[in-house]
């Protein structure tokens, strides 16, 4: 065992995933969690939003021998199954490849499995009701508060990485102790609200069970991805303000908690108002307007509705992620991002991987570490949280548009012929050996492109595909 004992702030999953990257290195670990331990308290409605597993993910869980277990308990969603107002559903393909697909997972269920991974590794303590207040810029040192008794405790080891997310604390600390630390958060108009589909009375699914749902309106939109249990967990993405939106459907009772799906768990679920009858009434008129294919199979939707919080969506970006070789900031702490690419979970996981190589190349010279891993991983997350972005407005409203469903017909043909193309969505979801940065440069040129070819046309099947793979070979 090392003699180097490593603190982490924060048993989600980036940091009960790193737990086990560097117990294999033999470094003793602590992990402080604010929440209880989840394995042992009942997980508040309103927070057991699926997350989409994919291949950066994968990769990270396969080096840890933990990417077949996981994907037995994962559900396969080959594309986006679109639900029109009125008119019959259709599936846009992810890739024109097989076997390139996502992964539902659940989010509760995976955090469990890599504490319980973790602990069986003799170096790595967890510490749970115990939230890091602050943290020491100049010594290293963290202030841990014990939420069952209030007392307040020093904490420091060899170095303290945190990965406390949205909300963390180690990273409000650095930024008034860390000269010229620059920090942005900007938050999306939308907010969203999880909802839920229960199984068929024989226990099968009510939708398709392989696919990710989203009913696109423009300006809204709801989505809804599988659970094991032949369930689906929906969430509803609704500007706060405004027409169609939270406060429209009950005014003067929007609840903001959280920061963002990934992090929505630090709050507590809004408790159940007097629900009037036209509130409710407001509530059913809608969904029975935007959403007639789904209500009728959502038996709990008021009760879910006014129960589950409303959580905020924004970007956070910040730099530097490191103190000297005291302390990093990793996965939210560092880069939250909204959740419309499914890679928050992914690009923190790939922090934790590209972490452990540079870890194995330098040892614990934790400054040059962090250092360079600063360097390495800031233009890409910047990258993605960009694109996460994007791809919000592009499920919201470009899923509809027939230009942009013939540019999805064209990608997936394309992919079907020439092996060396890859889409952006695949350049982003399946090559876990490219860059976020360089997936969103090639990604956005081919974008335009295709888009141009296919406003000009009214059936893909018009066009050469050997004139369209020169013309996006030329943009390289």
């Amino acid at each position: 065992m090392s003699e180097q004992k490593i603190i982490i702030i924060g048993a989600g999953l980036a940091g009960s995933l790193l737990a086990i990257y560097l117990a294999k290195r033999d470094f003793e670990v602590e992990v402080y969690e604010a929440r209880p331990d989840m394995r042992t308290e009942e997980i508040s409605a309103g927070r057991s939003i699926n997350l989409a597993l994919s291949d950066r993910g994968i990769a990270a869980l396969r080096d840890v021998g933990m990417d077949e277990y996981m994907l037995r308990e994962a559900i396969p969603m080959h594309g986006r199954m679109i639900h029109p107002v009125a008119g019959e559903t259709r599936l846009l393909p992810y890739s024109g490849r097989s076997g390139e697909y996502i992964n539902s997972v659940s989010r509760a269920g995976l955090n469990i499995a890599l504490m319980n991974e973790a602990e069986k590794y003799s170096g790595v303590r967890f510490f749970f009701d115990q939230k890091c207040t602050g943290f020491d810029t100049r010594t290293g040192e963290a202030v841990i508060e014990n939420a069952l008794t209030g007392e307040n405790i020093p904490v420091k080891g060899s170095t303290l990485i945190a990965t406390d997310g949205g909300g963390s604390a180690v990273r409000d600390s650095m930024l008034h102790g860390v000269p010229r630390f620059n920090f942005s958060q900007q938050f999306l108009e939308h907010g969203y609200k999880e909802l839920h589909i229960p199984p068929a009375p024989d226990g099968g699914f009510m939708l398709e069970k392989n696919a990710l749902h989203i009913w696109p309106r423009h300006k809204f939109m709801m989505i809804a991805l599988p659970n094991f249990d032949g369930s689906f967990t929906c969430t509803l993405f609704l500007a706060h303000t405004g027409e169609n939106s939270f406060e429209s459907i009950m005014p003067g009772k929007e609840s903001n908690h959280g920061f963002t799906q990934m992090n929505a768990d630090k709050k507590e679920p809004s408790s159940v108002f007097d629900l009037s009858s036209s509130v409710v009434n407001s509530l059913f008129s809608f969904f029975q307007t935007q959403f007639p294919d789904a209500i009728s199979l959502m038996p709990t939707l008021a009760e879910d509705f006014f129960a589950n919080p409303t959580g905020n969506l924004g970007t956070i970006k910040c730099f530097p992620w490191n103190v000297g070789g005291r302390a990093l900031l990793l996965g939210d702490s560092a880069h939250a991002v909204v959740p419309f690419y499914g890679q928050g979970m992914n690009c923190a996981f790939e922090d934790c991987r590209m972490l452990d190589s540079l870890i194995g190349r330098h040892g614990a010279d934790w400054e040059t570490v962090y250092t360079e891993y600063g360097q390495l991983r800031k233009v890409n997350t910047d990258a993605i949280a960009d694109m996460a972005e994007e791809n919000f407005y592009e499920m919201r409203d470009a899923v509809a548009d027939p230009v942009f469903v013939r540019k999805r017909e064209l990608e997936t043909k394309l992919e079907q012929t020439f092996p060396d193309y890859f889409s952006k969505y695949s350049m982003v979801t399946f090559r876990e050996d490219l860059p976020y940065s360089i997936a969103k440069e090639k990604g956005n040129a081919q974008d335009k492109l295709l888009m141009e070819i296919c406003s000009e046309i009214d059936n893909v099947a018009e066009l050469n595909l050997e004139d369209v793979i020169n013309k996006i070979r030329a943009l390289s």
